[in-house]
């Protein structure tokens, strides 16, 4: 009987040494979450945005996000309605006729790069190697479990200070971002109805410009 409870007692700190450290937490759910972005043959969820801007005060949006590959990624919003964020592969579309009526902006962008405005392709890159990770919490998003990490930069060419992502743990991506940009606003984004591996007819990533409005090349 001695034996038994001392057998007992012993348990939970054999199970705390085989349960992995926050760190090794953090790692492996960002690991994970890297190599199923990297397979996907595309993507696309609802999205919501709630941006705290200390110069304009808050502002939400919604609408729908798609992306295929590295270079290929787009937002259209239903409110406001009809603006557009797009990445044809070559270039950048910034079209918010809410605030700049009558024009779209173009902009070249790298090939080689996913950063810029692919907001899931800022952290799934080579996520270990360019930042420092953090475990944060076990939460609910949208009714499912998810594991919260915190990311920091280890270099300064990212456009944001820190943020923190949930990783729904049945698909392995994040679902909730939370973004410290480094102009001092705080942006929120919530994914639903996420879909793995869709098919996106590769006109989602053309953008037709609107009769009447001007391109302006920046």
């Amino acid at each position: 009987m001695k034996v038994l409870w001392a057998l007992l007692l012993l348990l939970p700190a054999a199970l705390a040494a085989q349960s992995p450290s926050p760190a090794e937490t953090a790692t492996q759910v960002v690991s994970r979450a890297s190599r199923v972005f990297k397979q996907l043959s595309g993507l696309e969820a609802d999205f919501r945005q709630h941006i705290e801007d200390p110069m304009v005060g808050n502002l939400d949006s919604k609408g729908k996000l798609s992306q295929t590959g590295k270079n290929r990624f787009v937002m259209r919003f239903s409110d406001p309605a009809n603006e557009v964020l797009l990445v044809d592969g070559t270039h950048l579309w910034v079209y918010t006729p809410s605030t700049s009526p009558g024009q779209v902006t173009r902009r070249p962008i790298s090939t080689s790069s996913v950063y810029g405005v692919n907001l899931i392709g800022w952290f799934m890159d080579n996520p270990l190697d360019r930042y420092r990770l953090t475990y944060v919490a076990t939460e609910l998003v949208n009714g499912k479990r998810a594991d919260a990490v915190l990311l920091e930069p280890v270099t300064r060419d990212l456009p944001f200070r820190r943020a923190t992502l949930w990783f729904d743990r049945e698909d392995g991506l994040p679902h909730r971002f939370e973004i410290s940009e480094s102009q001092g606003q705080k942006r929120t984004v919530l994914l639903s109805n996420v879909r793995l591996n869709a098919s996106i007819p590769p006109s989602t990533f053309l953008f037709k410009v609107p009769d009447g409005v001007k391109v302006i090349d920046q």
